[in-house]
């Protein structure tokens, strides 16, 4: 049975301070991003250190929220001037940077070829070249080698991960097992042992008929010579895959849930933090965008707005000799108590809502409904003040 937590009201600065890996986690359109990048231009700002934001969800608006015009897979410093816009003067340094699918396969490539004419065989192989991005789950495996790499170089002191939506973060966690589990897979040796053996077998020719008919010798040949060359990086990928997943389950790494109230964003949340529970990975908070304020939930407010509605015509005709009569004040007068009292309701059902949701994370903060745009590292960092506290 999961266990149960009381709803916390400490901020994320403990956290952000105790680890060196945070990955925020959430549906689509949840803030997610906007999380990872506040959380390591807080970390910068008030911890010092180098830190580092590595988005794996290709949002180029982060970018102009950093003060940068582009940033790709070569870490990107923050400008001074981006924080000094702000009104600020960090500790430390901010980093950005975004994956390169293609870039990271071919490092990847060159770190694990067991010598100089495999890695070129590989990076020429037309397969490759043409299935970098797609293929089994490259994206994410390749992200988890991506992060494993910067962490192990010593570079920085925190790195934020800013991963896909929720159900691709379960792809992300998964990715490293996958990747060793194929180059084990009886699938794999299948399709490679009549080419390396150059004796197709009784059963398999069939296939390799039809194959051979409607895709051309070469372009098997190609798919053959492709995996040939990847299983003999075999030992290396799996070693590695292994340590990303230790990396993942140490105490250096926490994961951050991002989410909002509303129904189907607020049940993936919850699926994938039980998710974290069952696989023993910290949950270090939750983060929930877009409540109401606090102030909703306030019983004399209430009883104010409930007095205003009934008491509309009266309190109209006592404002008529301050601001004049007017026919419509009555009803303006009720509308505005009767949204008063239809968002308490909606902030009592979201207080029940995150209490229950709280029950897994350590902490549990709230972000409000904010009335701009997060557009640079100013509002950035006034979001960071709700996480923190």
């Amino acid at each position: 049975m999961a266990r149960r937590r009381s709803v916390s009201s400490v901020g994320l600065e403990e956290l952000v301070a105790a680890k060196e890996i945070l990955i925020s986690c959430g549906s689509g359109g949840v803030g997610k991003t906007t999380a990872a990048a506040t959380i390591g231009a807080m970390a910068a700002t008030h911890h010092g250190g180098k830190v580092l934001v590595l988005t794996v969800d290709p949002a180029k608006r982060l970018a102009n929220a950093l003060g940068l015009e582009r940033f790709g897979n070569t870490e990107t410093r923050v400008p001074e001037a981006a924080f000094e816009a702000a009104g600020v003067s960090p500790r430390g340094e901010l980093w950005a940077a975004m994956l390169d699918t293609k870039q990271s396969w071919d490092d990847l490539i060159v770190r694990h070829a067991p010598d100089v004419p495999t890695r070129d065989a590989i990076l020429s192989n037309p397969l490759y070249q043409n299935l970098t991005g797609k293929f089994i789950q490259s994206h994410d495996y390749v992200a988890m080698e991506r992060l494993y790499e910067i962490h192990t170089s010593g570079r920085y002191d925190l790195i934020v991960v800013d991963t896909p939506p929720t159900r691709n973060a379960i792809d992300f966690l998964d990715a490293p097992e996958r990747m060793a589990d194929f180059f084990s897979s009886r699938l794999l040796r299948w399709l490679i042992a009549p080419y390396r053996s150059r004796v197709i077998g009784f059963a398999s020719k069939p296939f390799y008929t039809v194959a051979d008919r409607i895709l051309g010798s070469q372009f098997l040949s190609d798919i053959a010579e492709f995996f040939i060359l990847f299983q003999s990086m075999y030992d290396g990928f799996v070693e590695r895959a292994r340590a990303v997943e230790k990396l993942l389950g140490s105490s250096m790494t926490s994961f951050v849930v991002v989410s909002t109230l509303e129904a189907a964003p607020a049940h993936e949340a919850n699926a994938f933090m039980e998710l974290l529970d069952e696989r023993k990975l910290h949950l270090g908070a939750l983060v929930l965008n877009k409540v109401l304020p606090a102030s909703m939930l306030d019983r004399p407010a209430a009883a104010a707005a409930a007095d205003l509605s009934a008491r509309r015509d009266e309190i109209a005709e006592s404002l008529a000799s301050l601001i004049g009569s007017d026919p419509n004040l009555a009803r303006v007068l009720g509308v505005i108590g009767e949204n008063f009292t239809n968002f308490a309701v909606v902030a009592k059902r979201e207080a029940e809502q995150r209490s229950e949701m709280a029950r897994l994370p350590d902490t549990v903060v709230s972000v409000p409904e904010m009335e701009h745009d997060v557009s640079d590292l100013r509002g950035l960092l006034e979001i960071g003040g709700h996480l923190w506290r």
